[in-house]
């Protein structure tokens, strides 16, 4: 019983945070035109 109110306080609490980001929304700002880097640039030549 008791891990199932421990479940239950988990759950909440990431439903609680879910919700709390997506009230705050996304920062405003311009994204780089220049993608980012997703590999290690190799030795140059």
């Amino acid at each position: 019983m008791r891990a199932l109110i421990a479940a239950a306080v988990g759950l909440a609490a990431a439903l609680a945070l879910v919700i709390a980001v997506s009230a705050v929304g996304s920062p405003q700002g311009e994204t780089s035109p220049e993608p980012m880097l997703t590999t290690v640039p190799g030795p140059p030549k």
